[in-house]
């Protein structure tokens, strides 16, 4: 089970937060429809470190960004989605 630290609650089980997915730069609306297709169906899945949105349904009700190696499951920080922009994996 990951362990979130959560920066209003603190560390925290899994089970109060629902994953929102990987946080990846999508294709400009102009395009077309190949290219979302790709973006969603047809796009690399690489271990190492991921960017992902947390939301905390079980306590504070706040979005997280977490950084989370998907190998190890070890998690490197855990921020308020609201703190700074988001970077996008390429």
């Amino acid at each position: 089970m990951l362990r979130i630290p959560c920066p209003w609650c603190g560390l925290r089980d899994e089970v109060e937060f629902r994953y929102r997915g990987a946080m990846l730069a999508r294709p400009a609306a102009a395009a077309g429809i190949e290219a979302f297709t790709r973006f969603v169906y047809a796009r690399a899945n690489p271990a190492g470190w991921h960017t992902e949105w947390w939301l905390h349904v079980a306590g504070c009700r706040r979005l997280l960004i977490v950084r989370r190696h998907t190998l190890t499951h070890a998690i490197e920080s855990a921020r308020d989605a609201l703190d700074a922009p988001a970077e996008p994996a390429p």
